[in-house]
């Protein structure tokens, strides 16, 4: 008897026409069923014109497809359609993945982004792969495996080196966007605070801490307020999600592995903004600062994450580079392009 293949059921994203995603179940936790979300740039590669470029009919299987997949920050999820379209237009695939609890993978139940153990994203970033390899042999008809180049943003950036350190060999490079690797202020201040929070997230991990809203640089994005963006209120709302003990903790003990130094592998880029002012209401200045992290904490940090890191800054830049005035980011997109392919595989 013949088995029927069952195909991965790919569906018109919300970003529209260029994109599709693929819910990846996950294994349930305490709050019931959980799932991530893959997302696809469906092609053709097109050139910044417009002109398309179908992928070759005979596919070189001696060189491995290569592929960018894109993990997202805090209270956050993929939109940025111009980034994929650029990178398609350059030659790769392009993926992006809303992790379990965030943006499209976000259930009524569950509460939004929280998790006790950064590692928990390994299954989500495993499934992802998978998931990769497979629509990559389908598209293209190669059998070698992909290179994956991932590229993370703020939390996502700190997601993205731990699981890279306890993952070598699996990546071509991993290049982190304003990547969130320590505390604003100091790990000194980290330190205060992790007293502070663990007696919290031993009895009430889940319990919202009162926490001043800062919606300034949320208000630099949308464009609704005074950037360029359309963002989904609920995927990504103006005060962002609460804030609580033990997702808290969790963060500050991926900020006490990056400041013992990590042994990622693959080449590591750190992009980031030329200067930092954190604030909670919006002015005209937080168009061209990082409104979120610390960016020289962060710049000394990314020297230790792995034998091979660079820091490339680009003053004028929000805490998104991708999201900031378009000649920064369209540096930025010239610098990443330039980045992947010093590093094919």
């Amino acid at each position: 008897m013949r088995v029927p293949v069952v195909r991965p059921l790919w569906r018109q994203d919300a970003l529209g026409a260029r994109f599709e995603s693929l819910e990846l179940p996950l294994a349930a936790d305490d709050e019931g069923p959980v799932a991530a979300t893959l997302v696809r740039h469906t092609g053709p590669r097109r050139d910044l014109a417009g002109a398309a470029a179908e992928f070759p009919a005979a596919p070189d299987t001696r060189a491995p497809e290569k592929v960018v997949l894109y993990l997202h920050g805090w209270a956050d999820y993929f939109l940025q359609a111009e980034l994929a379209d650029h990178l398609i237009a350059s030659g790769f695939h392009f993926y992006a993945l809303d992790l379990r609890k965030f943006g499209r993978s976000l259930r009524g139940w569950q509460t939004p982004g929280y998790t006790a153990d950064l590692a928990v994203y390994d299954e989500d970033i495993a499934a992802a792969l998978g998931a990769i390899g497979s629509d990559i042999a389908g598209r293209t008809g190669g059998s070698a495996a992909p290179t994956v180049h991932l590229l993370a943003h703020s939390l996502g950036g700190l997601v993205a080196a731990l699981w890279a350190d306890r993952n070598p060999g699996q990546l071509g490079t991993l290049i982190l966007n304003a990547p969130w690797l320590e505390l604003q202020g100091s790990s000194l201040i980290r330190n205060i605070a992790m007293h502070l929070v663990e007696p919290l997230a031993r009895t009430d991990p889940r319990r919202p801490l009162l926490l001043p809203s800062m919606p300034g640089y949320w208000d630099s994005v949308s464009g609704t307020a005074h950037g360029e963006w359309l963002l989904d209120p609920v995927w990504r709302p103006r005060e962002a999600f609460p804030v609580r003990p033990g997702w808290t903790k969790a963060v500050m003990a991926g900020h006490a592995a990056v400041a013992q130094r990590l042994d990622v592998k693959a080449p590591v880029l750190v992009m980031l903004s030329g200067r930092t002012r954190i604030q909670a209401e919006w002015s005209e200045e937080l168009m061209e600062v990082d409104a979120v992290i610390d960016v020289e904490e962060t710049a000394r940090r990314a020297l230790g994450l792995g034998r091979r890191a660079a820091v490339f800054r680009y003053p004028g830049a929000i805490h998104d580079i991708f999201l900031s005035r378009r000649a920064v980011r369209q540096e930025a997109y010239d610098d990443l392009v330039l980045w992947l392919n010093l590093y094919p595989g």
